[in-house]
């Protein structure tokens, strides 16, 4: 019985912390977020389609280990419960069957006390009809010894026998009221058992609800997982030709600030120099870095030419320094696009503005608003990508910036 017992408590709770560890951790979500974070950011620059293919993809990459685990915990904790409840099926069988035998032995118990009572109730009835003074004149009145002897015995005989019926009374009501309590532990320990049992049962089907869930929340994501294979497959080709005339782009933006820096000898107090000597172009926090990203579906390098600024939609934008401004306007997958020459070859562009504020031409001080944070173009979110360029070339804006990025 305790080995029974002591493995229905391992199994009931191998079921509750099968349950409890199913969930995702905190950590697991901020991790599944930020690499969602790094491939919108990759992606950018591919087609809409082929961005939301592979956003599904890396979303379903990080959920299937931990919707995998959650199945195989789910499929434990069902056999689990189902053999908890089957051991808690037995123990309620086995309670009753001890119940009914205990309520037996109780009956006959009883039934021995009310027979012996009886016979100690003939005695006592004997010995108040005058049988024990009749007996006691007989020895009396008994003609020889022999007769005497024999008439003492029977008295003696009839007291023994008061004596006994009066100690098998005892003896069988004490058996009694032991059977009775036996039957009321068996009673309690069958009510606790079927209790046991029914919530076993409950957490078995409760268990194999959440199991059916795991596994349909599996399903899907492994359909998913295929449908966006195949769709980054279709958009493979388109883009890459987006890539390409991304980098194309960012090459024909260089070449202009070239031009304009070779007919401006000095427009500014620029030296060239790096430092933290450009002004926060907006409030908002770092999202994505300057360099060569790595597309890891369609394998190729390309380069993120400026830092981005997550900000609202509609955040004033404003010129890092003074300048004139030399492109102010649509420019594809950098959608609303401004630069601004500060001389010494030094300019600074501002992407995916909501809106622009200046137009070609016009020349603005550091501070001054140019524009609003926006999503146009290549972008799959609010926020300003920021460029230095150098001779027409990006280069790393963070080292232009003060280091508190405020």
């Amino acid at each position: 019985m305790k080995t029974r017992l002591w493995t229905a408590a391992v199994l009931a709770a191998l079921v509750f912390a099968g349950t409890a560890s199913a969930e995702p951790s905190t950590s697991d979500q901020q991790r599944i977020d930020e690499e969602l974070a790094q491939a919108e950011a990759t992606l950018e620059g591919a087609t809409e389609a082929a961005r939301e293919a592979a956003l599904a993809l890396t979303e379903t990459e990080e959920l299937l280990p931990a919707a995998r685990d959650r199945a195989n915990t789910a499929r434990g904790a069902v056999a689990a419960a189902e053999s908890l409840a089957a051991i808690a099926g037995d123990e309620a069988d086995t309670a009753r069957a001890t119940y009914r035998g205990a309520v037996a032995d109780y009956d006959t118990a009883a039934g021995e006390v009310d027979t012996a009572r009886a016979e100690l109730g003939d005695l006592v009835r004997l010995s108040y009809q005058g049988a024990g003074i009749m007996a006691v004149n007989g020895v009396i009145t008994a003609d020889d010894p022999f007769e005497a002897v024999a008439r003492m015995s029977y008295v003696q005989e009839l007291a023994d026998r008061q004596n006994a019926a009066v100690d098998e009374v005892v003896k069988l009501r004490q058996e009694a009221r032991d059977a009775e309590n036996d039957a009321e532990v068996a009673r309690d320990a069958a009510e606790a058992a079927e209790t046991a049992a029914t919530e076993a049962l409950e957490t078995a089907e409760a268990e194999a609800a959440a199991a059916e869930t795991a596994e349909r929340e599996l399903a899907d994501l492994l359909d998913t997982r295929t449908a966006a294979l195949a769709v980054a497959e279709d958009e493979k080709e388109a883009s890459l030709a987006r890539y390409e005339e991304v980098k194309e782009e960012s090459e024909r933006i260089a070449a202009a600030l070239r031009d304009v820096g070779s007919g401006h000898a000095t427009a500014g107090s620029q030296s060239g120099a790096a430092g933290a000597r450009l002004l926060m172009p907006v409030q908002g926090w770092k999202s994505s870095d300057f360099g060569n990203r790595y597309d890891p579906y369609y394998h190729v390098w390309q380069l993120h030419a400026g830092v981005d600024f997550a900000a609202g939609g509609g955040a004033p934008i404003v010129a890092a320094d003074s300048g004139q401004v030399v492109q102010a306007g649509w420019n594809g997958g950098y959608g609303n696009y401004t630069c601004i020459y500060h001389g010494d070859n030094l300019s600074t562009c501002y992407a995916h503005q909501s809106s622009i504020g200046v137009s070609v031409g016009q020349w603005v001080d550091r501070g001054d608003r140019i524009g609003a944070v926006g999503t146009t173009g290549a972008s799959t979110g609010d926020h300003l990508h920021f460029e230095v360029r150098l001779n027409g070339s990006p280069v790393e804006p963070l080292r232009w910036l003060p280091g508190c990025l405020c």
